[in-house]
């Protein structure tokens, strides 16, 4: 008997050993994988995450996947130092260290190191070209200027979506991802459903030939952006004429209501503010995402070590853009076509990028121009000054007779939802003219060639020697767009289509010393572009290691930032407003014969408030006020520069369970590329300009391209941090601070901050609680912050949102996943004139299989 139970009492003995045993090795072992995680986008070569010379982050599919988020790529709002604001629910943006915008040309995109922005924005949308979830190995992020080694305008950081190579990720993977948005009555919509569905294909021949293929679709109704808040809430002031009684209002996401569709009338001896009526966007849009992409790729191995990779993307793109305007982007087509030869020694890479801009339109011309295909502004303005001079004589109130008249000039307008107003819509947003249409057609291609060399690899026993490796890089890029007539012309040659070209190198050297603690680098970069001097851009790095879980870096970097397609050579009519690019080629004369449409305005309101208030003639009070107007001081285009100083540590402890990432950076910006309004009067009388100035028929208006005189200085610092609790739970945290520090020579054109000084991260995620299922449960927070745009401008409310899943694996390949972004459906908005964000709740089954 007692042999019996010293048998049984061995055999648990052994078995808890074997499974503690397993269970440390299982441990030690994720341990050491990352302690030595290999990246690449930091230095462009292979390196030790640990020893890299500036900031870099990572995610991991399989991590991402452990989150709650629909997708890897929405997952990197958990991310140290990452930011993503949502124009739309297929549209969102990344950004790090502040100066978000909707269009962020100011971070670069990059999918196996090849650029997938959309060529005339000069930025990605979104993920809509980039790789779908079951085809994503892992994503690399640079929070900070990446442009000494990529030169593509990325001074504000850069993404490499780094996909998996089908010579050893071979199979089927299916994904079919359903959800629900809209819950709980939270805007105009009932609960709608959503809907992706991801395929990949990869299959290795042999040892030298591969294939690859990704499918996806996604659908659904997008979030509605209805911001009912007034722009002009002071227009007439001097009336006493405010909220819903002011006649010149125009909500945020009210369109053809805008400045330029206003007009000062003067109605029994007063000025006042008036504006066209306008639609909300709810009217004019369309809420429905249809996306689709897909790609395939062909792989040759000659042999060891030598990768050939000829590849195909595509992208179909149904949903909202936001930038100056609100677009609806229908039928927007992007194709890319690669070819990528690496080898240890040297890499060569080749593709170009093609736009079609499809049916897509811009809301705020199909508004204007809705209001203007029923009755001209003329005429609209005119039988409202008849209808309010009407109302008075008939007993009416101020507040009153503005109603009526607006109610009586509306008169025959198009009613949204009925078949007029639909037939007619159709009609504008298929006219490319903004001044009578809506349409957006742009057609571009951008075409890119570079290469690298690693001559330490060429002349291994050399470099060995002194124990250093050298780098260079080249690249040539070339914009080429098909003028249009309306966006983009050709100021030399209308029969030609424009081009804009630029080329650059690098060469990086590094050195070790002190038996490898200690690393120093520098790169020297030149780039040159057209109609641009060479710039240089210097980079200077040094990481010490004192021991195997713990370095320490610093880093001093410049970088420019060339101005994108859209800025230099713009050309378009919007509102009565004309768009024109800052390069000299496209807006000669204008910068020095305008005035600034700020001082303009501020003129406009003095006069009117004189005129209402003070009892002065018109002719008066614009003599009495003349001298507000200002010449436009700014002048044609030049690159933006920055320089940031940087400092970090990355480390282990607590038996190697705790990981620690922090950093801290110092940067200053200038000839931030911004716009500004101005004014040309039809007269070069000096004493008939103010006159001219105060009518809007009697000038010529302008929105430019052109370089803040402002330097701009800003702050900030993350620390992230990983504890791997025991088998079971890890908990994932990670705060970013983002400060704005001062801006000197302020001149109000500087590029709004657009960013909050506190980003707060924190996720717990389970492995294995029963058998194979885990869960895990994300809490965000930001606080609010300054929006500044040309759509709209004011304060983001601060908010806080939860995410979380669970997740269950299957015998045979299949996994499930129930989640919720936004878990508790608390609405919020993450730029202004964007949309109200909700819950998403949704269930992703996945099935895979080796072939």
């Amino acid at each position: 008997m007692n042999q019996k139970l010293y048998l049984i009492f061995l055999f648990i003995s052994l078995k808890t050993f074997s499974q503690t045993e397993k269970s440390k090795i299982i441990q030690d072992s994720v341990k050491k994988e990352e302690l030595n995680e290999v990246v690449i986008t930091a230095s462009r070569r292979s390196e030790n995450l640990m020893h890299s010379p500036i900031s870099i982050e990572q995610l991991k599919s399989a991590e991402a996947k452990k989150m709650g988020s629909a997708t890897i790529y929405e997952a990197l709002e958990n991310v140290k130092g990452v930011q993503i604001i949502t124009p739309s629910l297929g549209f969102k943006v990344i950004n790090t260290r502040g100066f978000a915008n909707s269009t962020n040309v100011r971070f670069a995109q990059l999918v196996d190191g090849i650029d997938n922005q959309a060529p005339h924005l000069g930025a990605p949308i979104a993920n809509a070209l980039g790789a779908n979830d079951l085809d994503i190995d892992k994503i690399e992020i640079i929070p900070g200027t990446a442009a000494a080694l990529y030169g593509m305008n990325a001074i504000n950081g850069l993404a490499n979506i780094q996909t998996k190579n089908p010579f050893e990720y071979q199979g089927v993977s299916v994904q079919q991802l359903t959800g629900v948005n809209h819950v709980g009555n939270i805007d105009r919509f009932s609960p709608k459903v959503y809907s992706q569905f991801n395929l990949r294909f990869a299959k290795a021949f042999s040892e030298k030939f591969a294939f690859k293929t990704n499918i996806s679709t996604t659908g659904g109704t997008d979030w509605v952006a209805d911001d009912r808040t007034d722009l002009a809430p002071l227009a007439n002031a001097s009336t006493n004429l405010f909220g819903t009684d002011n006649p010149a209002y125009d909500e945020v996401n009210g369109y053809g209501n805008e400045s330029a569709n206003r007009k000062t009338l003067n109605l029994n001896g007063k000025n006042y503010v008036v504006a066209r009526t306008g639609y909300r966007e709810t009217d004019i849009s369309d809420y429905e995402i249809k996306n689709y992409k897909a790609d395939v790729g062909f792989y040759f191995r000659p042999k060891q070590g030598h990768e050939l990779a000829v590849t195909y993307k595509t992208a179909l793109i149904n949903t909202i853009y936001q930038r100056s305007n609100r677009f609806r982007l229908d039928n927007y087509n992007l194709n890319q076509y690669a070819i990528d030869y690496h080898t240890p020694v040297f890499q060569v890479k080749v593709y170009a990028t093609t736009e079609n801009t499809g049916d897509s339109y811009n809301m705020r011309s199909l508004a204007e121009n809705m209001d203007r295909a029923f009755k001209s502004d003329d005429k609209w303005f005119a039988d409202y000054s008849t209808a309010y001079k009407n109302a008075i004589t008939s007993g009416a109130t101020v507040a009153d007779a503005h109603r009526m008249a607006r109610n009586s000039s509306d008169q025959g307008r198009f009613t949204p939802g009925t078949e007029a107003y639909e037939n007619k819509k159709n009609e504008l947003i298929d006219i490319n003219n903004w001044d009578i249409g809506a349409a957006l057609r742009v057609k571009s291609t951008l075409v890119h060639g570079e290469g690298l060399i690693n001559w330490d690899k060429a002349f291994a026993s050399f470099f060995e020697k002194i124990d250093a490796k050298l780098l260079s890089g080249f690249d040539y890029r070339n914009y080429i767009i098909v003028p249009d007539g309306n966006y983009f012309i050709n100021p030399v040659n209308a029969s030609e289509n424009l081009t804009y070209q630029k080329y650059g190198g690098f060469t990086q050297l590094t050195k070790n010393l002190f038996q490898e603690n200690l690393t120093l680098g520098a790169t020297l970069r030149i780039d040159k572009a057209d109609y641009f001097d060479a710039t240089f851009t210097p980079q200077f790095t040094a990481v010490y290691a004192p021991k195997e879980t713990i370095s320490f870096r610093t880093s001093y970097q410049t970088g420019y930032r060339f101005p994108s397609i859209f800025e230099g050579f713009s050309n378009v009519n919007s509102g009565g407003v004309k768009r024109v690019g800052g390069l000299r080629i496209m807006s000669d004369g204008i910068f020095e014969n305008s005035y600034t449409k700020a001082s303009i305005d501020k003129f406009q309101a003095q006069v009117n408030t004189d005129v209402n208030s003070n009892g002065l003639t018109q002719a008066a009070a614009i003599e009495k006020n003349k001298n507000t107007i200002q010449k436009n001081p700014y002048t044609y285009l030049e690159p933006e520069f920055v320089k940031s100083f940087e400092f970090g540590f990355r480390g282990m402890t607590l038996n190697r369970n705790l990981f620690i990432d922090a950093d801290f950076y110092y940067n200053s910006y200038e000839n931030f590329i911004a716009q500004v309004e101005a004014s040309v009067p039809n007269t070069n009388d000096p004493n008939l300009i103010p006159t001219a100035l105060y009518s809007k028929n009697t000038q010529n208006r302008y929105r430019l391209w052109t370089n803040s005189k402002s330097k701009i200085y800003n702050y900030g610092g993350s620390l992230g941090l990983k504890y791997r609790i025991d088998q079971t739970f890890t908990a994932l945290t990670n705060v970013t601070f983002t400060k704005l520090d001062r801006t000197d020579d302020k001149d109000g054109l500087e590029d709004g901050f657009n960013t909050p000084e506190f980003n707060v991260n924190g996720t717990l995620i389970a492995n294995n609680i029963w058998r194979n299922l885990g869960a895990s449960v994300t809490a965000r927070y930001q606080n609010n912050f300054d929006y500044v745009s040309f759509l709209v401008s004011g304060t983001v409310p601060a908010y806080w949102s939860m995410d979380a899943q669970m997740n269950y694996g299957f015998k045979k390949g299949i996994s499930a996943k129930l989640g919720a972004t936004n878990l508790l459906n608390k609405p919020y908005t993450s730029i202004l004139g964007g949309p109200s964000i909700g819950g998403l709740y949704y269930l992703s089954l996945v099935w895979e299989t080796k072939i």
